[in-house]
């Protein structure tokens, strides 16, 4: 696990922060007033930023970079609880419960943060009530996904589900093209099978069907879908199911 050290914020690091959604209604100044417990940590793709057997209290914010935070069930199998993009923060559980323990996180690429201790975020809070209203409203949406994904997992087949998801991809991070819509991040079928509770095998066939009906195109593990109508009508109805 990253360790925390108290950090200064400045220049480039501060107009960073600005960009963070949480941190919209602080002028530059009051960014680095804040109690930083790190101002700055770079990790490079593959490295872990927290393990099961950690108990952290803290609040991290996301400069650039991305960040997959999941859980690992006794057999070994993933699930992804989310992917978290640069000018965001995560851990926001941990301000509300006894830590993140249980939980995994690493860096799906280089990725550049700042950390700030849970009694930190309780004084800014204080003294700053707009931040703590961001801080509401984008736990309440993460919740609501949450829900929505355990939703999916109960009634949904996986071609379904996957459906869902990518709908859910172009809605974060999707780009609009001539052709429709692209995803930029590669995900790999067994990331994409953490995040909708289903193997490997399972996600390639779901993309399959998805293929035989033009919906969606695949190429070195970008996700490019054709037809938007079609998707939202896979992730409701469902596509068949082929043995």
């Amino acid at each position: 696990m990253v360790h925390p050290r108290h950090g200064l914020i400045a220049g480039e690091d501060a107009r960073l922060l600005s960009l963070v959604d949480v941190f919209e209604p602080l002028s530059a100044e009051e960014i680095e007033d804040i109690s930083w417990s790190c101002a700055s940590v770079r990790l490079r793709a593959g490295e872990v930023l927290f393990g099961e057997d950690d108990l952290n209290e803290t609040l991290f914010v996301l400069k650039n970079g991305r960040v997959r935070v999941y859980r690992r069930s006794p057999e070994g199998r993933e699930f992804t609880l989310c992917v978290v993009e640069g000018g965001t923060v995560f851990g926001e559980v941990a301000l509300t419960s006894r830590g993140t323990r249980g939980a995994y996180a690493h860096c799906m690429e280089d990725s550049e943060l700042s950390i700030l201790r849970r009694a930190d975020v309780e004084r800014l809070v204080l003294r700053k009530p707009e931040v703590g209203l961001s801080l509401i409203r984008l736990l309440s949406e993460r919740l609501s996904a949450y829900e929505r994904r355990l939703e999916d997992l109960g009634l949904k087949e996986v071609p379904a589900r996957l459906a869902s998801l990518i709908l859910l991809l172009i809605e974060r991070e999707g780009i609009r093209t001539r052709a429709g819509y692209k995803i930029p991040t590669r995900y790999t079928h067994h990331h994409l099978g953490t995040m909708i509770g289903a193997n490997r095998e399972a996600v390639t066939r779901a993309f399959t069907q998805l293929r035989e009906t033009e919906t969606v195109e695949t190429e070195n593990r970008l996700i490019r879908v054709r037809d938007i109508e079609a998707l939202e009508r896979a992730a409701a109805e469902g596509l068949p199911v082929r043995v």
